[in-house]
């Protein structure tokens, strides 16, 4: 007598590898929102993560309002390193890409992962003061010490002038200074590359108040 064994198929909740997960939609709704420039706000960032993906961040029984208190912790999840450390910042102060994050978005959208994101277009202004700035950097002794491969002589106070920051910028300000300066160099690569390499060598994230 045979026996027939029935297979049993076991439903995935996984979400489809070209679809975003929630702390990424808000990374994007960030980006959209100018937070590679300045800081975002927790409420802009929630209505761009709801035109990027309708009803996601929306209440169950009220489909047509967005739930905040969702979009916020998505928020807090992007800052966390196991998720990719996109995000600095808190609702109280803002919410501001990472070099990461910035990199995450950019490539997010070239990969053509989302629907209806043009291309962030920057002002004339903003376009001047870029150039401004690479020019500045290109100046600096740790740029002329990095491209001459003696990154290891490069001293703190050099690297200090390299991203514009001084003993009065701690803590979470240092570290969104340094983010908004490495998203800005990001295409001068010897610039980015020492925005890399210098925050190591001289421990600029250490310095706290």
């Amino acid at each position: 007598m045979s026996t027939t064994h029935a297979t049993k198929k076991v439903s995935s909740k996984k979400k489809p590898r070209h679809e975003l997960a929630n702390h990424e939609v808000v990374v994007l709704a960030a980006y959209l929102a100018g937070a590679q420039k300045l800081s975002a706000d927790t409420e802009d960032i929630a209505i761009k993560a709801n035109e990027l993906a309708p009803g996601r961040f929306s209440w169950r029984k009220y489909k047509d309002q967005i739930n905040i208190d969702t979009v916020r912790k998505r928020l807090w999840d992007a800052t966390k390193a196991d998720k990719g450390a996109y995000l600095i910042g808190s609702e109280r102060t803002g919410w501001r890409l990472t070099k990461a994050g910035f990199d995450f978005a950019r490539g997010t959208i070239k990969r053509g992962a989302t629907v209806g994101l043009g291309k962030q277009r920057k002002s004339k202004t903003e376009g001047v003061a870029q150039t401004r700035e690479l020019k500045r950097t290109m100046s600096e002794d740790a740029f002329t010490k990095f491209v001459q491969g003696h990154q290891q002589e490069i001293t703190r106070s050099e690297a200090e002038r390299f991203f514009r920051i001084d003993d009065y910028v701690t803590g979470n300000a240092r570290t969104a200074k340094i983010e908004r300066f490495k998203i800005m160099v990001a295409t001068e690569r010897r610039a980015e590359a020492i925005s890399a390499t210098g925050l190591k060598d001289c421990r600029l994230y250490k310095r706290t108040p």
